[in-house]
């Protein structure tokens, strides 16, 4: 298994309603990488809200995927981004929200809102 986060580690099963236009949220409380520029950690929670199309994401390759971001550098907003990149990639979802709300560091409070 690769070490770097990639859509390819992002398992789907078939939407068994994919007429139906639910929207699913999926929180990430524990969310955690690593600054670029210090090598200190980030933390934060990743949310994820889709309207399914033909797939779902299975829930234990999302966590095996975002386990990935652990040790990787890399800033709030390119993180947010790749995560809607990989995910859109791997489910093509009708409608897909991510909001990366990051703890502050220094004073600084990070939130980055990504859609497609």
């Amino acid at each position: 298994m690769s070490s770097t986060p990639s859509f390819k580690d992002l398992e789907v099963v078939d939407n068994i309603n994919p007429d139906s236009n639910y929207s699913i949220l999926v929180s990430i409380p524990e969310f955690n990488c690593v600054c670029p520029r210090t090598g200190l950690p980030d933390f934060g929670c990743i949310n994820i809200e889709y309207t399914p199309n033909k797939y779902i994401v299975e829930l234990k390759s999302l966590k095996l995927y975002i386990v990935k971001f652990r040790n990787l550098g890399i800033f709030h907003e390119e993180v947010t981004n790749k995560i809607l990149k990989d995910f859109k990639a791997a489910s093509k979802p009708k409608k897909l929200k991510v909001h990366g709300d990051f703890s502050p560091r220094g004073g600084i409070k990070t939130e980055v809102f990504c859609k497609d």
